[in-house]
């Protein structure tokens, strides 16, 4: 009797056990969507006739809905599990602009990779449009490595991540607390708290950043009461002779046929515009802190030796603990390696995550 009992209470475990499981499977099913798209509608990057790509969505711990490009090898055997990289697009960019210029050539030499976009940014949903959430931004990630690891074709246990430009601060504020990236590269970082904070080459002061402040606790009460939003810094719109070399660079890309792109639902006055009032939460974020508890884990930090923003890769490699590495790309300014695939280092890319997601 008492044996019958113990199978009884085994089999009703195993059915509970594969109950669950099947209801796993329904709900993965219900809530992440893969659709097989043609990169012909978009112009800011081409993609390899050797490569398939997908439009994803998934949802982040917040329930909050991320899109996303997936790339995959057409000739990637899916009963296997492979590695998988993925990518983060510049601050107040989205996907199409830059990260999917990366995904589509790393996948091009054999990767699975995935594009997506920041929450408030893109096809991803937040509102308000263009918020500044830098937790939100990081928790996209980590959401970008439960939609893969949870693919039969992935392997979870080697799962890589690059940021360019902004996102590579928000990959790090992710890698600190995710474990599951196993390898981090950023290329032109920019360090979007002390960006705000400092300005670039500590040029702003604790006056003039008191001000912004200011100014966009204001900017709270008018929005509360139904006023319109407000936007500040990006990409100006027009040049004239007094604009600025730096605002010039992001001109030529964010404002030119090279990579100008409105998202469906956007605005070409918005876009790579974060909101007034939401700016400042940038003001509270210090990616690199504690940087060194990523190691073991290796870091690759990428730019070019003539970019404004190289200041903050070099901070990085600093602070952080080995394995570490950083990469002059020569005669290359920041918004260069956003596009130029003749300067784009893809094959130290992909020395480095195959040595290490091996």
């Amino acid at each position: 009797m008492k044996i019958l009992k113990i199978l009884i209470t085994a089999a009703v475990m195993l059915f509970g056990l594969a109950c669950k499981e099947v209801k796993q499977k329904e709900q993965s099913e219900k809530t992440i969507e893969m659709e097989l798209i043609s990169s012909d509608n978009y112009t800011t990057f081409k993609v390899s006739d050797h490569v398939e790509l997908y439009k994803v969505t998934f949802s982040n711990q917040y329930k909050m809905e991320i899109s996303g490009h997936l790339f995959i090898p057409k000739n990637l055997d899916r009963k296997v599990k492979h590695p998988a990289i993925i990518v983060g697009h510049p601050m107040g960019a989205v996907k199409e602009q830059s990260a999917d210029v990366y995904a589509s050539n790393m996948a091009d030499r054999g990767f699975i990779t995935l594009a997506i976009d920041l929450s408030f940014w893109g096809e991803s949903a937040g509102e308000p449009r263009n918020a500044v959430a830098p937790d939100i931004y990081a928790e996209d990630f980590s959401a970008a490595v439960d939609f893969l690891g949870t693919r039969s074709f992935v392997d979870r246990e080697k799962i890589g991540i690059i940021g360019v430009c902004g996102s590579g601060s928000f990959v790090i504020s992710a890698a600190k607390i995710d474990p599951r990236m196993k390898a981090i590269a950023t290329v032109s970082m920019y360090d979007m708290g002390a960006a705000n904070r400092n300005a670039l080459n500590h040029s702003q002061t604790l006056e003039q950043r008191k001000l912004i402040i200011a100014d966009a606790a204001q900017q709270r009460y008018i929005e509360f009461i139904g006023g319109e939003t407000k936007y500040t810094s990006g990409t100006v719109h027009q040049l004239d002779e007094n604009t600025h070399p730096i605002q010039r660079e992001f001109f030529d890309f964010y404002r030119s046929p090279r990579g100008e792109y409105t998202p469906k639902g956007g605005s070409p006055e918005t876009t790579t515009h974060p909101t007034l009032s939401s700016n400042t939460k940038f003001m509270n974020f210090y990616p690199f802190n504690d940087i060194e508890t990523i190691s073991p884990r290796p870091m690759l930090f990428i730019t070019g030796d003539q970019a404004h923003s190289k200041e903050f890769s070099e901070d990085a490699y600093k602070r952080a603990a080995e394995p570490k590495e950083l990469y002059y790309i020569k005669a290359a300014g920041h918004v260069d390696l956003y596009d130029k695939t003749d300067l784009i280092p893809f094959d130290k890319l992909e020395s480095f995550f195959k040595a290490h997601l091996k």
